[in-house]
């Protein structure tokens, strides 16, 4: 969507738009809570048009929705539960007839707040609200244009529930091991309370703080064998006050499980911006994965955005990605594909790295585990199965696999509860990996992240099949999700890194956030 120039004619005298006059003493004392907070939109025009550019603070950027379609919605994460007097919309010319304002405290169920039926564009500064919630949604529901819907800025004021709160949580309890292996330790405990709410819980090893988590259970990994180590965990609330350590526990890591070591694995990584821009994710996630010191980096394709250019390679992945390149073990994504030659920046800029084997799948080993990178590009053309090749290589490679444990990744996942959705293309490589009793399955091209059950051939819970991770999150701008699946064990709509852990035996996986804190752990799980 181009910037257009559509006359809006607006009375004369119009000092305030929609939703009441100026706003009182108390509104005006409120704080803007949603600036630089998580955002997800219905759809992007295009990634220069991302969610994002309404809360970002600058009136010269903005958020725009598909053309052409109704409803569309915004939706903003304020952190915490709030509540909210004061709503300022500053529309662009393609704006809103009719739509509503929706708040929730879980991001899921909306009630709705504020209806306009009869918008003229412009500022709509609706004031008195008198709502509550952690997620405000802006539901645009008749388009005053032909175009979409678009927002130069979306502004949320009130007061956080945490604002003056100094009473602490209550101590954890029940702290205890539920399983060590050799290089990682499972703990578990019961929630603590709090007069406003939890925010977190800081795990600590020997005395200091190794982790923050969201969840009552955390998988610490890394250590090492026949190791004894002591922990504890304490309550963090909305505002920062933090609870005394539960008592410590010791755990005794075990014997087995050999040649542990660390990768790191992210899709959908660079968008077409440097570090100068404070929004700007890839180089944030890159510095996630150099704190992670990994034996290797494995990217699930769409490493470049948009048309992924060698020039555009240059400048943007090689300044923040490209400093793991002797490291990474890279497959393509859509994206490669959309170069003026279909993977020729792709090429260009990995070398013989991006097809070690003479094509755009190859396998390659570390330790006890067998990886498979496949380019699932040619299972999702329009006359199906392009080149057949690579499925054949694939039994064969598999047949001849000698090690005990196997990751295959490509970048369409087979299931999703993304913006994409499921893939009954990529069925043929389900299908083959699940019947080789592999053990974990990496996919991008959602972006987001979502963890799930070991699932079968047809999707269902199977402790026999492979863990699928979706991890589109490395640095392009997210999107939204659907109702999780039924296998989903956790989906988290923000930016990450994939910390994977891996034994002769076993693995486990991390999702770190940008902040450095766990959004997610995965048990420990052994290989078929």
């Amino acid at each position: 969507m181009k910037l257009r120039l559509l006359a809006l004619v607006l009375p004369v005298g119009l000092v305030v738009a929609l939703g009441g006059s100026a706003a009182d003493a108390r509104t005006s004392a409120d704080t803007l809570l949603s600036q630089g907070r998580p955002v997800i939109a219905s759809s992007n025009e295009d990634d220069t048009l991302a969610a994002a550019k309404a809360i970002d603070g600058d009136s010269s950027t903005r958020w725009a929705s598909t053309e052409g379609s109704d409803p569309q919605w915004l939706r903003v994460d304020l952190g915490q539960p709030a509540a909210v007097g004061r709503v300022k919309l500053n529309w662009e010319a393609a704006y809103a007839k009719a739509y509503r304002i929706e708040v929730s405290d879980d991001g899921t169920s909306f009630t709705t707040v504020k209806e306009v039926a009869n918008g003229n564009g412009a500022t709509d500064d609706l004031t008195g609200l008198n709502a509550h919630g952690r997620y405000l949604r802006l539901v645009g529901t008749q388009r005053a244009t032909s175009y979409g819907y678009s927002l130069w800025e979306l502004e949320v004021y009130g007061t956080k529930d945490s604002s003056g709160d100094t009473q602490a949580p209550t101590v954890p309890t029940g702290l205890k091991s539920t399983g060590a292996t050799a290089t990682s330790v499972a703990l578990t405990w019961t929630a603590s309370t709090d007069n406003v709410g939890v925010s977190a819980y800081e795990v600590l090893r020997d005395g200091k703080v190794i982790a923050s988590t969201a969840s009552t259970q955390y998988n610490d990994t890394g250590l090492t064998a026949n190791t004894a180590y002591q922990y504890s965990v304490r309550a963090r609330d909305l505002a920062g006050n933090t609870s005394a350590a539960a008592a410590p526990i010791a755990v005794t890591t075990g014997t087995g499980g050999t040649g542990g070591f660390v990768l790191a694995a992210a899709g959908d990584i660079a968008d077409r911006c440097t570090a100068s821009d404070s929004k700007c994710v890839h180089p944030k996630t890159a510095k996630l994965v150099q704190a992670m010191n990994p034996s290797a980096v494995i990217t699930m394709g769409d490493n470049q955005y948009d048309d992924a250019h060698l020039s555009d390679f240059q400048k943007y992945y090689a300044t923040t990605w490209g400093k793991f390149k002797n490291i990474t073990h890279p497959i393509p994504g859509n994206h490669e594909t959309y170069d003026n030659t279909p993977y020729e920046g792709y090429h260009k800029y990995f070398g013989s790295i991006a097809t070690p084997q003479g094509k755009n799948y190859y396998s390659w080993e570390m330790g006890n585990w067998h990886f498979i990178a496949l380019d699932s590009n040619d299972f999702v053309k329009e006359e199906g199965l392009a080149e057949p090749a690579q499925l054949t290589w694939l039994r064969q490679d598999l047949a001849k696999n000698t090690k005990g444990c196997i990751a295959a990744y490509y970048h369409h996942p087979r299931f999703s509860s993304g913006d994409h959705g499921d893939n009954p293309d990529a069925d043929p490589l389900w299908k083959t990996l699940v019947s080789a009793k592999t053990d974990l399955i990496l996919n991008g091209h959602d972006h987001h992240y979502e963890r799930f059950l070991p699932q079968n051939a047809a999707g269902a819970k199977d402790p026999n099949g492979p863990v699928q991770i979706i991890g589109g999150m490395g640095g392009a701008p997210l999107y939204p999700v659907s109702a999780a699946h039924p296998a989903t064990a956790k989906i988290v709509e923000d930016f990450g890194v994939l910390k994977l852990s891996m034994t002769d035996t076993t693995f486990s996986t991390q999702l770190i956030g940008l902040d450095s804190k766990v959004l997610d752990s995965s048990p420990t799980y052994t290989c078929h």
